[in-house]
């Protein structure tokens, strides 16, 4: 069945409508080829076990680096496939036949409008927790238009939910490493639960967002504001559950052959995660960011997330402030030349420097940059974003009203008198003297002013209970991250290398260019040492 042409004059009008519904998303040719792989031959038809089995995650163990994990979460894990089989696919007596099985497809992945993509995330997620022993309070009304949601979550809930579309998006990803099941890494991703939480809840801002709890929490967020978070702050999220369900059909047959084989690798072992979570650019993160860019970075900021390829993730990091030293001349000496777009993230806290509740009290913004940095007295740059990242996640992008995206001025190389000398340092949105961040020269103090300043970003705060008038805070650390790839950094070692020889070439002194040693400057190095007053004659 698999295998007949929608152009036949014999294929039924419903075959005939599910095919080019699925042609149209460009997958028809995927699930001709899992279908033939999958069907029972006698049958013609895919067992519901079939497909149970080749949309299920496999998994040694999850390593965490949050606090804690659910114990019914792993059960939640296992009825993934199920979940799916159940919710979308609709079995006739012998399995499903070649147009239920597009049907299904269709319904769970195909061409629809972003809220009924989130609804269906919710009801997977709802129905694998219900099955996993963790009650979920959710309520669907669905047609084929739209999916109505009701009910709420919890923050347990959300904690769950995000970190399902995380293990959706991991099983892709190891299917790239030798075959065998891995070991799964759950991040710390507490920044995007409570940037659900204080949007969905009433009075939000009043929460302590340093010492919140998120298993211990009592906050109930409605359904319906929980989706409009969602579509606002991490719209690529459902594509986590799409691409998840695209990819494991397409790789059914290998799924099958994985069940045989002993588990023989690993997504990341307990060094690595350390390591990456020593940086500012931590798995969760990067995740987070992904969510919000659905360019070709996303894939870029995605290599972050996994520690397949450590090593050269190590190489993209540019400049950190522990490790190169802090100041813009150290900052410029490191990512001057790099081309490609750059991730930057700064620490802070505000208040008092020897306040230990100053301290504790940290956060963590962001810069996304489409270009590299360039040493200018006024701003300049294509469209980028700018980040509330930790406690709270929050993206600001573009606001389409002016386009001052970044400012960067170092002290010229030759001094002349300036009347009205422009700041020197980096900045980020506003105006001139009244960027919404600016970062001073010296690397220490970070000043960040209310939106009410900038046009080019988006409103809203970067870290809680910023207030109205500017904060002048301590950095603690700085870092640079190239989203270039390889060619972006072979184009900055060049640079940085003919630099270096323009540098030697004007610290040599030819000889050659003087008609003789009574014109040398080693001859007038040695009179001048000899007798310092003897008054020279001059030719004329």
């Amino acid at each position: 069945m698999g295998a007949s042409s929608s152009s036949d004059q014999k294929v039924p009008p419903e075959q005939r409508e599910v095919e080019s519904l699925a042609a149209s998303a460009g997958a028809l040719p995927m699930l001709r080829k899992a279908f033939s792989d999958l069907a029972d031959p006698q049958t013609s038809a895919v067992p519901v076990t079939s497909l149970q089995r080749c949309l299920s995650l496999c998994f040694d163990g999850p390593i965490s680096s949050a606090p804690r994990v659910p114990a019914s979460f792993p059960g939640l894990l296992e009825k993934i496939g199920p979940s799916i089989v159940d919710v979308f696919f609709v079995a006739e007596k012998g399995g499903l036949s070649w147009v239920e099985f597009v049907k299904g497809y269709v319904k769970c992945c195909g061409r629809m409008a972003a809220s009924m993509v989130i609804a269906n995330l919710l009801r997977v997620f709802t129905l694998a927790a219900n099955k996993a022993g963790h009650q979920v309070d959710l309520q669907f009304e669905s047609d084929e238009a739209d999916c109505k949601v009701g009910g709420h979550l919890t923050p347990r809930d959300v904690l769950m939910l995000l970190w399902m579309c995380w293990a959706m998006l991991w099983s892709s990803k190891v299917r790239e490493l030798p075959k065998g099941k891995a070991a799964l890494y759950l991040p710390d991703i507490g920044c995007l639960v409570l940037s659900a939480v204080v949007s969905c809840v009433d009075n939000g801002s009043r929460l302590d967002l340093w010492n919140f709890d998120i298993f211990g929490s009592e906050d109930q967020l409605p359904a319906r504001k929980f989706v409009a978070w969602a579509l606002a702050t991490v719209p690529t999220l459902p594509d986590c559950y799409s691409q998840f369900v695209h990819e494991h059909l397409g790789n059914c047959s290998l799924s099958q052959q994985d069940e045989l084989e002993p588990s023989n690798s690993s997504s990341g072992d307990i060094t690595s995660v350390e390591a990456s979570c020593a940086h500012l650019l931590t798995p969760g993160r990067a995740w987070a960011i992904s969510l919000t860019v659905r360019n070709a970075l996303r894939e870029e900021i995605l290599r972050h997330c996994f520690f397949s390829n450590r090593d050269e993730i190590e190489e993209s990091l540019l400049y950190r402030s522990s490790l190169h030293g802090k100041g813009l001349n150290r900052f410029w000496s490191n990512t001057e030349g790099y081309l490609g777009p750059l991730l930057m993230f700064v620490s802070g806290y505000s208040g008092d420097s020897h306040e230990a509740d100053a301290r504790d009290n940290k956060w963590v913004i962001g810069v996304l940059l489409q270009q590299g940095l360039e040493s200018r007295d006024h701003f300049y740059g294509s469209p980028g974003n700018i980040y509330a990242v930790d406690p709270l996640f929050h993206a600001y992008l573009p606001s389409g009203k002016e386009k001052n995206f970044v400012y960067s001025h170092l002290h010229p190389s030759a001094r002349v008198y300036e009347p009205h000398p422009k700041p020197v340092g980096l900045g980020f949105g506003g105006t001139m003297g009244n960027e919404r961040i600016f970062i001073d020269e010296d690397f220490a103090r970070i000043t960040l002013r209310h939106h009410a300043v900038d046009k080019t970003y988006q409103s809203g705060p970067l870290f809680p209970n910023q207030g109205f008038l500017p904060v002048d805070a301590f950095i603690l650390e700085v870092e640079v991250w190239g989203l270039g790839g390889t060619k972006a950094k072979e184009v900055q070692l060049s640079f940085k290398k003919r630099e270096l020889l323009f540098t030697e070439q004007r610290r040599k002194v030819d000889l050659k260019t003087f008609a003789s040693w009574e014109d040398s400057p080693e001859k007038m190095m040695m009179d001048m040492m000899n007798d310092p007053n003897q008054v020279q004659r001059e030719d004329r």
